[in-house]
């Protein structure tokens, strides 16, 4: 048995997110359905709007931040051996 361990803890990190994003996704989709009429182009079209409106203002209202960091590892070149000497 597994004692309060999972197979899900190891990706809980990353699938909490992802899965909040898509049921965010998913009812902006639906609104922007409802404004396009079921018409698939407008759709497309109004979902973008939409997203792009309610991403950029929780952007700008601070309520979404996101940390974007770059980080750089520096790597050495292997050390050569010594030259062998000859009797």
């Amino acid at each position: 048995m597994l004692d309060n361990v999972t197979w899900l803890e190891p990706v809980r990190p990353f699938l909490e997110p992802v899965l909040i994003g898509a049921a965010i996704v998913f009812v902006l989709d639906l609104i922007g359905n409802l404004i396009s009429f079921s018409n698939r182009i407008l759709n497309a079209l109004a979902t973008a709007i939409v997203f792009a409106v309610v991403f950029g203002g929780l952007l700008y209202t601070g309520v979404l931040k996101l940390d974007v960091r770059t980080e750089t590892t520096t790597t050495s070149a292997p050390a050569t051996p010594p030259a062998a000497t000859t009797p």
